[in-house]
């Protein structure tokens, strides 16, 4: 297997499990990861967000760890990398406002290279316009938000992963074991127990 070249675009209260469980497991397996902020340079850090699924209605959340970039957002280029990867938290409702963000995750789109989301960062790919016409499931919250962009939400358990194409996302982290398997498919990459 030839390691792949991913970049993973995050923000400040990146869902401390969604940034750190996929970055540590695609390392693992042999490939390059690449994280990188808006406006941030490599040996800055952002802050996490641990969200939990404990007795309320909705998810809690609590300050994570600070995770390390590794990369500078203004020198990548879609053309350098195999893979994106989008995680959640709350990074996704302000990143998603940046142009240069949204026009990243349409030139991964339009090569068709893998694109892996999770929970709420699915918010990044609908305001870069790359959901429409998609099967795709994310967090529940925004699947309203999913269908008015134009994509065909499907609601599933948060364990469970939605493969459209290049696209492969899940609504939580509970999903990372089916997500990460569907993801690292797509890349070519074959693990054998």
């Amino acid at each position: 297997m030839a390691p792949k070249k991913i970049l993973m675009i995050v923000g400040d209260f990146v869902e401390d499990y969604e940034v750190m469980v996929p970055y540590q497991a695609l390392l693992m397996i042999g490939h390059q990861v690449d994280v990188v902020c808006p406006d941030k340079k490599a040996k800055e850090t952002v802050a996490t967000a641990v969200h939990d699924f404990e007795q309320e209605q909705t998810y809690t959340e609590k300050r994570g760890h600070n995770f390390t970039l590794n990369a500078t957002f203004s020198s990548v280029k879609a053309s350098n990398y195999d893979a994106l990867v989008v995680p959640g938290g709350r990074a996704p409702e302000y990143i998603r406002l940046d142009k240069r963000v949204r026009d990243l995750v349409r030139e991964f789109d339009s090569s068709r290279k893998p694109i892996a989301s999770i929970c709420h960062g699915l918010q990044v790919l609908a305001a870069a316009g790359v959901v429409t016409g998609r099967k795709v499931t994310g967090y529940k919250a925004i699947g309203p938000d999913l269908t008015l962009a134009g994509a065909s939400y499907v609601e599933v358990e948060p364990t469970e992963v939605v493969v459209d194409g290049n696209l492969v996302t899940s609504p939580a982290w509970p999903g990372h074991p089916k997500w990460l398997a569907e993801f690292v498919k797509l890349l070519g990459t074959t693990i054998n127990p």
